[in-house]
């Protein structure tokens, strides 16, 4: 089995709980390999090219559906007990689900949202909402950043985590797109991106980015990480992970804000780590009993204490005293299991996809012409889905 090498307290519940459930049975051994967080989808591409992937194995999510068309995967439909899959919350079935076919099931989920200091935000008048349904529209967010801008000595009011690198910028800066009535691709047919990221509402989104980023100079770069911690601004546009941070540096002055909505209705990303078995497996059964150990409560409870996550059970999200009703976090859990979450494009293209518009997101935050980068990017994507005749399913041997 391989797994991700997460941070030293999650590598140290999944090999907890490895040693478990080989304890408890004895028809199987499980042996745990992890690879580095850094390189592992590179790792796992190599392994399937040269036909050696394990028997279970660890998933960055949306790169799933590359190796379901590739013919790696096993489905897990009849193997998981319907109970066990009644008791996950919709985003991380959806997740890992592709073609009406039930892949892979995480452990945990992903939040995103604006964290916020209450006495700024109050200091200029602003309201600050606690469910997406009433998330602050575009233009309000765009005023409440101008009169914190008005107050703050540099203007630098806002963090987006400039100083992260590849798949943040995906994650992150998505849903806004949707929000605002525009994708990164078609997902009726998931076949082109023509109208979907080179539209008028996606130039839209992108246009209130350039400008916060590059025009106005709100967004602080935060090359040092500090920025939100530090006291230079006043909102953090992040994820889960920064709560035990932002919580110590700002106690209850600290607030968990919804991301604003972009016309269409407040949307957050989702999709974290999930498992599957590939098809050389000769104990599907067994993986699946596995895996359903994964999944139950005292297994999530002890991982998503381990790294902050979203448990991905309706039970464990109860047991959980970050996400159970009342608590802090709370907002994420009502996201993903109250249709606010999008799942990145279900599409073997997603790798493409998600390398091109990390370049687009960049390229307009350094102030390129926004119509002519999302026609480029637009273009790469649709010459890529061509070159693959479209990913059609194929029915592979074995």
């Amino acid at each position: 089995m391989w797994g991700h090498a997460g941070r030293q307290s999650e590598r140290e519940v999944l090999q907890h709980l490895v040693k478990t459930f080989n304890t408890n049975q004895d028809s199987v051994e499980i042996e745990l390999t992890l690879l580095p967080e850094g390189s592992y989808n590179s790792q796992v591409q190599a392994a399937a090219l040269a036909g050696d992937l394990p028997h279970i194995l660890e998933f960055d999510g949306p790169y799933m559906y590359n190796y379901v068309w590739q013919g790696h995967l096993l489905p897990l439909d009849s193997l998981i007990s319907q109970s066990v899959l009644k008791n996950v919350i919709p985003s991380v079935l959806k997740q890992g689900t592709y073609r009406e076919k039930l892949y892979t099931l995480g452990m945990f989920d992903a939040g995103l949202a604006l964290y916020g200091r209450r006495s700024r935000l109050e200091a200029v008048g602003a309201r600050i909402p606690h469910s997406p349904a009433n998330a602050w529209t575009i233009e309000e967010f765009d005023k409440i950043l101008k009169d914190l801008a008005d107050q703050d000595p540099d203007g630098q009011v806002l963090d987006l985590k400039m100083n992260y690198r590849g798949e943040w910028f995906t994650f992150a800066f998505m849903p806004p797109l949707i929000s605002g009535g525009a994708d990164v691709i078609n997902r009726d047919s998931f076949q082109s991106a023509t109208g979907s990221l080179n539209s008028p509402e996606a130039v839209k989104v992108m246009t209130y980015f350039q400008s916060w980023i590059h025009d106005e100079k709100r967004v602080d770069m935060n090359v040092d990480d500090y920025a939100f911690v530090g006291g230079r601004v006043a909102l953090s546009w992040v994820g889960h992970w920064e709560y035990p941070r932002y919580h110590q540096a700002w106690g209850e002055d600290l607030v968990l804000i919804p991301l604003p909505d972009f016309e269409h209705g407040s949307k957050t990303g989702q999709g974290s780590w999930s498992w599957g078995m590939t098809r050389k497996c000769p104990y599907p059964q067994m993986a699946a009993r596995f895996i359903e150990f994964l999944l139950e409560d005292s297994s999530i409870v002890a991982m998503t204490d381990a790294n902050g996550a979203v448990p991905a059970t309706y039970s464990a999200l109860e047991a959980s005293r970050q996400y159970q009703k009342g608590s802090p976090l709370r907002l994420f859990a009502r996201q993903l299991t109250e249709g606010y979450a999008v799942p990145r494009p279900r599409t073997p293209a997603y790798p493409v996809i998600t390398t091109v518009f990390q370049q687009a997101f960049l390229d307009i935050s350094h102030g390129a012409k926004i119509q002519q980068v999302l026609n480029r990017a637009t273009q790469e994507i649709n010459l890529d889905i061509k070159d693959n005749q479209g990913y059609p399913m194929v029915n592979h041997a074995y």
